[in-house]
């Protein structure tokens, strides 16, 4: 373990990744969903799923100061279960959720950037190759601009966001957002659970942990700080965009909601302006999270999880792992609706993160964490899961099928290469 002289991270450097994380393609994805079920009540889905993803960030907190490990979520499911078809299967579906990830981010770039050509039964599905190929050439040829360009571009992002805030808020009619125009609260808690995704993120703060400087103080403020800023900043997008624009137009272009909320007060320039921000925002969310998953392959190749073609590396880059993640979303993307997408990748991070604080609540004694709030933990992810699918299995059964079939792939692939290739499921416990 690095001493505290040779970290790099500060304070403010380690919130920028928690921001940068969860503000990447999600707010611009998946508002128009929330807004499809909430209505009125769009904030409070925001606020929602906000107070799962903190509760969640205490887990990833105290895991994080214990397990100061590059391999993060994989790491603290590993210690938990030292290993077995359980962890491996949930390692595998975090990547496979990350593979789902990347198609979100390309379906919602392909949709705004479908908004400056005429419409074209082909030009989406052009758009989402485009999108995902291009990050793959980068990820293949510079690893290094990837992650030196992040920081600009998350800059630009929260940047233009607290301009649609500050832009339309004198726009906003309260009476849009009034309880008399909220939707039923089952719809308003799965629209929250719906549009989780757009808090996965967060958890990037763990794979940076053994850089940031004074972990025990600073990892806990990285966390709660990024979350509870995102929080705010979701909640008060949403009140604009849902107070400033009558519903049936964002109903009808709930693909690219956050441009229709900026054309009231900016006019045509300012959905442009945020169609354009929207397509950069998308494409460094594609290209940080290729980068990302690439890695994280190849870190679970290198333990045995996933075949060892994905552990090749050449430059320092493992460039099988970026193809082979490229290739898989491509087909996702190509494949599958948005709103399914949404719902297929929240689901996801909703089931590791329940098993990470399953996790925690295990390993309480080592990690110094109170039992009482993992519980909760355990009980607010566990529950929006739940409420999740049994909501979404009444209007999207499709949907809710795909989800279960990605659990079974994890875990037959696990049984089968832990049997067949490994010869075992269990394996050494990280040193920390």
């Amino acid at each position: 373990m690095q001493n505290d002289k040779e970290k790099s991270v500060g304070l403010l450097g380690a919130i920028a990744i928690g921001i940068g994380g969860m503000v990447g393609g999600g707010i611009f994805a998946v508002l128009g969903e929330a807004v499809s079920l909430a209505d009125g009540a769009t904030y409070m889905a925001f606020f929602i799923a906000g107070v799962v993803a903190l509760f969640t960030a205490y887990s990833y907190s105290k895991l994080s100061v214990a397990y100061q490990n590059r391999g993060g979520t994989v790491v603290f499911i590993d210690n938990a279960f030292n290993h077995n078809l359980l962890s491996g299967s949930v390692n595998l579906m975090l990547w496979l959720s990350y593979l789902v990830t990347i198609s979100l981010y390309a379906t919602a770039f392909a949709s705004y950037g479908a908004t400056f050509f005429s419409e074209s039964s082909y030009i989406k599905t052009v758009l989402i190759i485009v999108a995902i190929l291009l990050p793959t050439w980068i990820n293949l040829i510079s690893a290094s601009f990837v992650s030196e360009s992040e920081s600009i571009i998350v800059l630009i992002k929260v940047t233009l966001l607290i301009l649609i805030i500050i832009s339309g808020v004198s726009y906003v009619e309260p009476e849009r957002i009034s309880m008399q125009h909220w939707e039923a609260p089952i719809s308003i808690i799965t629209a929250g659970m719906i549009i989780f995704v757009a808090y996965e993120g967060f958890e990037l703060i763990s794979n940076a942990a053994e850089e940031i400087k004074e972990p025990h103080k600073n990892l806990p403020g990285s966390f709660y700080g990024s979350v509870v800023f995102v929080v705010l900043l979701y909640i008060l997008i949403s009140i604009v965009t849902v107070g400033v624009v009558p519903p049936e137009q964002l109903l009808e272009a709930k693909e690219y909601a956050l441009a229709i909320a900026a054309k009231p007060a900016l006019g045509q320039v300012g959905f442009t302006v945020v169609s354009v921000a929207a397509l950069l925002s998308t494409f460094s969310a594609i290209n940080a999270t290729i980068y990302g998953n690439a890695r994280l392959g190849f870190f679970l190749a290198k333990e045995g999880v996933l075949p060892k073609a994905l552990s090749k590396e050449k430059k320092s880059i493992p460039n099988i792992g970026v193809i082979v993640t490229s290739f898989l979303s491509i087909v996702l993307a190509s494949t599958i609706p948005l709103a399914d997408i949404a719902i297929i990748a929240s689901a996801g991070f909703l089931l590791i993160f329940s098993i990470v604080n399953i996790s925690a609540y295990k390993l309480a004694d080592d990690i110094g964490a109170n039992k009482l709030v993992l519980l909760l933990a355990i009980l607010l992810s566990s529950l929006a899961l739940v409420t999740l699918l049994f909501h979404t299995y009444a209007s999207n059964p499709k949907a809710v099928f795909v989800f279960f079939t990605f659990i079974v792939i994890a875990i037959v692939f696990e049984l089968m290469y832990g049997r067949w290739v490994r010869g075992h499921f269990m394996q050494r416990e990280y040193e920390v």
